[in-house]
């Protein structure tokens, strides 16, 4: 379980971050959406320890993430192409992802190989480094990486970004099936209500840095975050 307590990060005099109490359970699927500037990408920094909070903590089962890194080992992220490694090939990536998690080459190839349509033809086996893909295919690289090792905590800022509408379907499908694991937790962040609505069992509306919405996913939560959005 994720459980966040007084987390604030401010800049100076500007408070961009100011969440009292939160929890994510063990195996939800959690989205958090909001406009740009919501605080959004600096929540998930905060729960990787990218970024030291103001005050407050973020424990990742009631482990202190900025004093441990003893849930690194079963989380897996991707925030921006930040966390790539453009030098390499995406195959070489993948293999170095897979040396960290202690997944042989062999088990990875196992693994890439259901991704296939994900890729579509375009990641492997084109001899291109990885700063040399498309942003859309970068994309599929990094999310991809997070499924290497079966981490048990998957975080995912703007995982719909630069993909085409067959590549999110099929996102959207490779997330909703990982998700019925109840020992697989799951954040996104996205901009699009759409996607998030249909992929998360439970979204959260950021803004301005503080939580206004805190909803389980309906047949009218679209519905609701539209008027939200539009008001």
């Amino acid at each position: 379980m994720i459980r966040i307590q007084h987390l604030t990060k401010s800049y100076e005099d500007t408070t961009v971050l100011n969440i009292a109490e939160m929890d994510i359970p063990k195996g939800q699927v959690f989205g958090l959406v909001g406009n740009n500037g919501a605080g959004k990408t600096t929540l998930f920094s905060l729960l990787l320890d990218l970024i030291q909070a103001t005050e407050g903590t973020v424990s990742i089962d009631q482990v202190d993430v900025s004093t441990s890194e003893d849930w690194k080992t079963n989380t897996a992220a991707f925030l921006d192409d930040s966390f790539l490694i453009g030098y390499l090939t995406p195959e070489e990536y993948f293999y170095f992802i897979g040396d960290l998690r202690n997944v042989s080459k062999q088990e990875v190839d196992e693994l890439l190989a259901g991704y296939a349509d994900f890729f579509n033809d375009e990641i492997l086996n084109k001899n291109k480094y990885i700063r040399d893909l498309s942003k859309g295919n970068q994309k599929k690289v990094g999310v991809v990486a997070t499924f290497i090792g079966a981490p048990e905590l998957l975080i995912l800022d703007e995982p719909f970004a630069n993909l085409d509408p067959t590549t999110q379907i099929r996102l959207k499908e490779l997330l909703t099936e990982k998700g019925k694991d109840p020992n697989t937790t799951i954040l996104i962040s996205s901009h699009d209500i759409q996607h998030v609505t249909e992929v998360c069992e439970r979204i959260a509306v950021l803004e301005k840095g503080e939580i206004v919405k805190d909803l389980q996913t309906t047949a009218k939560t679209l519905k609701e975050l539209e008027a939200f959005f539009t008001k």
